[in-house]
């Protein structure tokens, strides 16, 4: 009888050894990426460790960061001493532990000389990220961080460029947690015009997006507008990138009442970003401006996104304002307003959303339109909730100039008229009909130029096509000479 027992495939083994690795080890392994990607001149190894660096960070601690230290630099490193000088010193028992568990397994190997400098930027990035878990190390992070980006720059090694990008946010996420966002402004604008001058795309992308950042954290929205008409975002910038990128647009966009390009750019900023469960922060924040943005463009949004498991507790309050802006209720929409002020203060959306009481009432007095042929003036102040007949004729006036509704104002008799629906055709539908097509060609239009092929694929190719043709010159110089018979390659029939 065949035993029914399979055996591991090596993916599976390679899922297993991925899911027991410790953070020391896994932080060997990056470093020896890092030595390879810098001896084959191959950034692509380090963009593989810096891929790994969300959730690596979340598993160190002081004794990972030690032992990791301590197994990569030899003994007599000055490296390793000046690294070591920002971790606190082991404990006797932490030692005793240690020695025990080394006594027992095989001693790793010891080097005998410092890795790359490349490595030891990366071990002062994870050191760096660590001092953000708590807040007595804030002021320590500012120091490290102005630390690493002097080494930094007095190396001036390309090699290090992909690491370099991930410093930068490090560093504005130091001076952000220790109140002091805006004393980096004139470090990130001299660093910006060296990339540029570089052509270093990963730093430059970042510093743009790390500056932007500051601008909206003080509410410098023409600052913002300006460093965008000023400078040219990087094509090769990886995908998280260009989802912040598109994302401040969207708020600059927002603020400045272009709905349209604040739409566009906030939807690229959702197509571009990681997952959702990668990344939920950036995924509710960029969604709470996209709710509100469709509102402000008179749509309303799909339901859907209201039930996605991420987004369900975070867009709850905005779930609110939809249906008050869905039903044109302005008492329901001052009332849902007051009630969550403070959230949409936090968010930076409160002036954004004051804006939608006009779309409450235009959307009220379109239903209203759409449901009489003729109203009153004052039935409409008392479905809408306005406060007098006066405003109600006004509003309804600059709704029919707006093109919001089809009808007129009957003064004397002090009524609306309405006029029946538009039909699904005209120059509004074939535009957005091509604004769709033109969104789907930019599509395949990126998707075309992120592929990635294979090095030298069509060399084989060109060396088969080669073959052919000697194997033919050859077969048609044997019939020339009458080597090859007319019954030759008939397979004997």
């Amino acid at each position: 009888m065949a035993s029914t027992d399979t055996k591991p495939t090596k993916h599976e083994e390679k899922k297993d050894e991925e899911r027991t690795l410790t953070p020391t080890a896994e932080i060997k392994i990056n470093i020896a990426l890092i030595e390879r990607a810098v001896a084959e001149l191959e950034p692509r190894f380090t963009h593989r460790v810096l891929r790994s660096l969300t959730a690596l960070r979340k598993r160190i601690n002081d004794k990972v960061l030690r032992d990791a230290i301590e197994e990569n630099y030899p003994a007599e490193s000055t490296v390793k001493a000046k690294l070591l000088s920002w971790l606190p010193p082991a404990a006797e028992a932490e030692m005793d532990i240690d020695s025990t568990a080394q006594s027992a397994s095989t001693p790793p190997s010891k080097p005998t000389s410092d890795p790359v400098p490349e490595a030891e930027i990366y071990i002062r990035l994870l050191i760096i990220h660590h001092f953000h878990t708590s807040k007595e190390n804030y002021a320590r992070s500012i120091q490290l961080s102005n630390e690493t980006v002097d080494k930094m720059l007095a190396l001036n090694r390309r090699s290090m460029d992909p690491i370099a990008a991930k410093i930068w946010f490090a560093v504005e996420r130091s001076y952000e947690l220790g109140g002091e966002l805006a004393d980096a402004r004139p470090l990130f604008l001299a660093a910006q015009r060296t990339a540029a001058l570089r052509h270093d795309d990963d730093t430059q992308a970042s510093l743009i997006n790390r500056l932007l950042r500051s601008y909206l954290h003080y509410n410098l929205y023409d600052q913002a507008d300006k460093l965008v008409s000023k400078t040219t975002f990087p094509i090769s910038a990886s995908s998280p990138q260009f989802a912040r990128y598109h994302y401040f647009l969207g708020r600059i966009k927002a603020v400045q009442l272009n709905y349209t390009t604040a739409h566009t750019n906030l939807q690229a900023a959702i197509r571009r970003a990681p997952p959702a469960k990668t990344a939920p922060g950036f995924y509710q924040a960029v969604h709470k401006l996209f709710v509100v943005v469709e509102l402000l463009m008179g749509d309303i949004p799909d339901r859907s996104i209201f039930r996605h498991p991420v987004l369900e507790k975070a867009l709850a309050a905005y779930f609110d304002i939809v249906k008050a802006v869905r039903t044109g209720s302005l008492s329901e929409f001052q009332a849902t307003l007051t009630k969550h002020a403070t959230q949409f203060e936090a968010d930076k959306t409160y002036t954004l959303i004051v804006r939608l009481r006009q779309n409450v009432i235009k959307t009220g007095i379109r239903r209203l339109s759409l449901s009489y042929s003729r109203i009153s003036l004052r039935d409409i102040c008392l479905k809408l909730h306005l406060d007098s007949e006066e405003d109600a004729e006004y509003i309804v006036g600059k709704a029919i100039r707006d093109g919001v509704i089809d009808g007129r104002i009957i003064h004397e008799k002090g009524w609306m008229e309405c006029e029946g629906r538009k039909n699904g055709y005209g120059p509004d539908v074939s535009e957005v009909y091509m604004r769709r097509i033109a969104y789907c060609m930019d599509l395949h239009n990126q998707s075309v130029k992120a592929m990635r092929y294979p090095l030298d694929a069509h060399r084989k190719e060109l060396a088969a096509a080669e073959g052919a043709r000697e194997r033919e010159k050859e077969l048609a110089k044997e019939i020339q000479e009458g080597d090859l018979d007319e019954d030759d390659g008939l397979g004997g029939f």
